[in-house]
């Protein structure tokens, strides 16, 4: 009798083990979905936005202290690339330009970055004014329902954040999306190599 109730004991324990695996894989499964149903979301908000050219829901869509700070690193780092090409950098000039970067590059990111180049930029692929920038493929010609397609183009970069590669090549630039308090938001312009050295061209080489 005592045998039969441990072992009956031992059973229904194993059972209710089962079930909390079970429903921890279906409560995960189900916030995986809703993840990224949120991101897809955004993301097509967003190409909605671009596609009709309305500044203000595109800015909406943006995190613009993230833009602005993405695009400041990405030049500075295109600087460095510049000096290292006319000459060795010594490990203290290195320290330095990576600390005053903003300082460096704010200027030129604050012309670039404005609400409507921004909006242009995905619009277009270009920009024209104080600043130049083309051949960029827009991000207004992102098909979302080819689904296939833009499945590889799509690169995870910490679990709040992700990247879209805007052409099939692999230097001809993205952009990158992050989660926060008010969701899924553009939060960097990611330049080709080639437009971010022109780009670079502008600043002094100390």
């Amino acid at each position: 009798m005592g045998a039969l109730l441990v072992r009956g004991t031992m059973h229904l324990l194993g059972w209710n083990s089962v079930r909390w695996f079970l429903y921890t894989i279906a409560t995960l499964a189900i916030c995986l979905v809703i993840y990224v149903g949120s991101a897809f979301a955004s993301l097509a908000a967003l190409v909605v936005a671009v596609r009709r050219g309305d500044v203000e829901l595109v800015m909406a869509h943006t995190d613009l202290p993230r833009v602005h700070h993405a695009m400041v690193d990405q030049l500075v780092e295109a600087y460095l690339r510049r000096l290292g090409r006319a000459r060795p950098i010594k490990p203290l000039e290195r320290l330095a330009i990576n600390t005053f970067g903003a300082g460096i590059a704010d200027e030129l990111t604050g012309k670039l970055m404005t609400h409507k180049n921004i909006a242009a930029l995905l619009q277009t692929g270009a920009v024209r004014g104080d600043v130049d920038i083309e051949a960029i493929p827009p991000l207004a010609n992102v098909d979302l329902s080819n689904v296939a397609t833009y499945m590889g183009r799509i690169v995870p970069i910490k679990p709040v954040e992700f990247s879209l590669q805007l052409g099939p090549g692999e230097d001809t630039g993205s952009i990158s999306m992050h989660f926060s308090r008010g969701g899924w938001k553009l939060s960097a312009i990611n330049l080709p190599s080639r437009v971010l050295a022109m780009l670079v061209e502008r600043l002094p080489v100390r």
